[in-house]
């Protein structure tokens, strides 16, 4: 993955000054695509958080990323940097972290994150269709 500018919304990370905007999707398509992702070569995805009903999984990713993003069945919250922090603790109320922040701040690319979202619901029509 090519790194780009610090100031560049396409970088993929989430600093704790700028915050992350957030992609929301159904629990069992988030499960598949951060499968997907923890396969692929690399830090291929960064924190997700999960809400404690279990409905939905919110992948942490650039902010500026909402300004683009269209994957069918999912959401992007843009937050204009004023999004989740990367920190121990949760930063959404009633959520907790699938995966939490490590060492590296690093978000999950928004690029990468559409073709796991896209591989994870083909796999899921697969698999529904076979029942």
């Amino acid at each position: 993955m090519e790194t780009s500018r610090i100031d560049d919304p396409r970088t993929p990370s989430c600093r704790p000054a700028v915050g992350c905007d957030v992609v929301t999707v159904p629990a069992r398509q988030g499960l598949e695509a951060v499968d997907i992702l923890r396969r692929a070569p690399g830090d291929a995805v960064g924190p997700v958080l999960h809400d404690d009903g279990g409905d939905t999984l919110g992948f942490l990713v650039p902010p500026g990323t909402a300004a683009g993003w269209d994957v069918p069945g999912s959401t992007c919250t843009g937050t204009d940097g004023r999004g989740p922090r990367l920190a121990p603790e949760p930063p959404v109320e009633g959520a907790d972290w699938l995966l939490p922040p490590g060492e590296a701040d690093l978000a999950t690319d928004p690029a990468v994150l559409r073709e796991a979202l896209d591989q994870a619901a083909r796999m899921i029509r697969a698999a529904d269709s076979c029942r």
